[in-house]
């Protein structure tokens, strides 16, 4: 293979998408090198437009543009008393292609265990005043079944004992080690339908 260094780059980056290797790579920059026209000048300035204007929103962690703002803050047509936490963006994605939700979104962006995140990186402090401002009834965990899930589930719970709201949690159909965005839409339906009640009955 030739080796020019802006290929070899390509290919490294490409690489480290999920799903994809080195071989897949080479395959893909062979198809935006053959299609030039159709492929590589509209993707680089869409790319550019993409790191320009999308970014993170700090209040419900969801995706959102300079231009028009956050839609899952600011474009809800109805008013919801349910708000869903999950980890990240795929796993929000997951859930609404399966119309088993209706409510509010939240994404904390990580768990608290994970490698190089700390509480103070996730956004359950913007989770309790979203709960308290939107006067929400019900918050249902939708953390991963894994160590790292289920330690933060365990910390938004305590974070929210001093608001109203009941607070639950995905349990039958989610298996333990699961990660939300891989459940299909079955498994899901059945962790939302007996999602458990975590708040406390002690006196």
């Amino acid at each position: 293979m030739q080796n020019i260094n802006e290929i070899e780059e390509l290919i490294k980056l490409i690489s480290r998408l999920p799903g994809l290797g080195p071989k897949s790579a080479k395959r893909i920059v062979l198809k935006l090198i053959n299609n030039r026209d159709e492929l590589v000048k509209p993707m680089a300035s869409t790319l550019a437009q993409v790191y320009k204007n999308v970014t993170r929103c700090n209040s419900c962690g969801s995706l959102k543009s300079n231009l028009n703002g956050c839609v899952n803050c600011e474009s809800q047509k109805e008013k919801y008393t349910k708000i869903c936490v999950v980890e990240d963006i795929a796993d929000q994605w997951s859930i609404e292609n399966s119309n088993i939700f209706q409510g509010y979104f939240h994404i904390l962006g990580g768990t608290i265990s994970s490698v190089g995140q700390r509480k103070e990186d996730l956004l359950i402090n913007s989770l309790v005043e979203r709960v308290i401002r939107e006067g929400i009834e019900e918050v249902i965990l939708a953390t991963s079944a894994t160590v790292e899930g289920q330690t933060t589930a365990y910390y938004i719970q305590d974070s929210l004992k001093n608001t109203n709201a009941k607070v639950t949690k995905l349990a039958q159909g989610l298996p333990v080690g699961g990660e939300i965005e891989n459940l299909d839409d079955g498994t899901l339906f059945s962790a939302f339908k007996n999602r458990a009640n975590l708040n406390s009955n002690s006196d």
